[in-house]
């Protein structure tokens, strides 16, 4: 099942995650003594280029005639509300730009373009997904309660249904994330009241953000509300779908490693940095791509380093991959369509009951343990001396 010794199952010795820990803290320690005026103009000339998109856009929808200008207009507009959502809010969300000290760009203060309130989002995914990075019982977003993405997951009857949960989820991925903020906020909570302070505070933000979209913004264009309407609901039905996507190809392809809650009883910081390597996944992309996907293209080093600078991940990227070479430990990345393609795959097969499956609970592409290796040597010795995971898993394989 879900791996319970971490150093176990990436072959390294305690003094190696330990002298891994120490070269990860060195990349943090180099970027925040780098990050400076660049990296504010370049937060600032997005969340500008992205407002002007977003109003160039509306004004697309609203004044053009022909079926042309509307779906430019749209699909401007699923732009502008992508990057607000990955590159802006998500990232200033986890303050990444608070060392600014600039009031409007900050986590405590930035409210994103979606459903979902943020500080109900930062408890939820800062926190219990962050720090209990896929630890089982302890990160709510291991399917986000409705998926079964491992089979430390004990299948039900409703998981049947999986795959068309699947195709609604990203359709309507902001609510989703935000009912999923809610019932987080609500436990952290004690009493009814508070409980209901959280409602309350998500019932106010879907009637701000439900009004802006659907109502005000249609209003505005008058006798041509209808083209308004269908232009906003495209628009943030494709920014849930891209949104959507780029979250499941960072989490659930394979070797996106899951854990027991026995992992965190005594961990170092060195093991939390092996943790989030072995538990996220990246895809392939060049700079728009990066840019679209709010740069968690580099999930493996969001993971990392969730708080510095998102334009820093590609190159804190070639550093980590790095790493990874020296320590003999996979880096796991690949096409977009590739990873999501996986993705689907353990959905639809994790739909059926184990009985229907073939690889062991230890040993299959979505759930993963140090068991799979039966307590066998099967190093070999790599060119740094080392001897780790990814050559245990090749070896694996080169004997299947």
């Amino acid at each position: 099942m879900a791996i319970t010794q971490v150093a176990a199952y990436a072959h390294l010795s305690p003094a190696d995650i330990e002298a891994l820990g120490r070269e990860l803290d060195e990349i943090r320690r180099d970027i925040e003594q780098r990050r400076g005026a660049s990296d504010a103009r370049y937060i600032r000339r997005t969340i500008a280029f992205q407002r002007v998109l977003d109003a160039a856009s509306r004004l697309t929808i609203a004044c053009s005639r022909g079926k042309l200008g509307w779906v430019l207009g749209t699909l401007g507009l699923a732009t502008a509300k992508s990057i607000e959502n990955m590159e802006i809010g998500h990232n200033v969300g986890h303050g990444q730009w608070d060392w600014m000290n600039d009031p409007e760009i900050h986590s405590g203060t930035w409210e994103w373009d979606m459903a979902g309130v943020s500080s109900q989002w930062r408890f939820s995914h800062n926190y219990r997904h962050h720090v209990y990075t896929n630890v089982l019982g302890m990160d709510d977003d291991i399917g986000f309660g409705v998926m079964r993405v491992t089979r430390d997951q004990e299948w039900r009857p409703r998981f049947f249904y999986q795959p068309l949960q699947n195709l609604l989820l990203a359709t309507t991925f902001e609510w989703g994330i935000a009912l999923h903020g809610l019932y987080a906020a609500q436990e952290r909570v004690a009493t009814d009241a508070e409980k209901g302070a959280q409602t309350r505070a998500l019932v106010r933000k879907i009637a701000r953000q439900a009004g802006k979209d659907y109502l005000l913004v249609p209003a505005l264009s008058g006798r041509r509300w209808y083209r308004t309407l269908a232009a906003n609901l495209t628009a943030n039905t494709l920014r849930n779908i891209w949104a959507y996507l780029v979250i499941f190809c960072g989490h659930f392809p394979d070797g996106a490693e899951k854990f027991t809650p026995a992992v965190v009883g005594e961990e170092t910081r060195a093991e939390w940095y092996l943790r989030q390597m072995l538990g996220s996944a990246n895809f392939d992309a060049g700079r728009l791509l990066a840019f679209m996907s709010g740069n968690l293209c580099h999930q493996i080093e969001h993971h990392l380093f969730p708080d510095l600078p998102s334009n820093r991940y590609a190159e804190i990227a070639i550093r980590v991959r790095a790493l990874c070479d020296k320590y003999d430990l996979p880096y796991t990345t690949g096409p977009l369509p590739r990873q999501y393609l996986l993705t689907l795959r353990t959905i639809h097969k994790l739909a059926l009951p184990d009985s229907f499956l073939t690889a062991t609970s230890d040993d299959a592409p979505e759930t993963a343990s140090e068991r799979k290796f039966n307590g066998r040597t099967i190093f070999a010795t790599t060119s740094s001396g080392r001897r780790g995971l990814r050559t245990a898993l090749r070896t694996m394989a080169a004997m299947s």
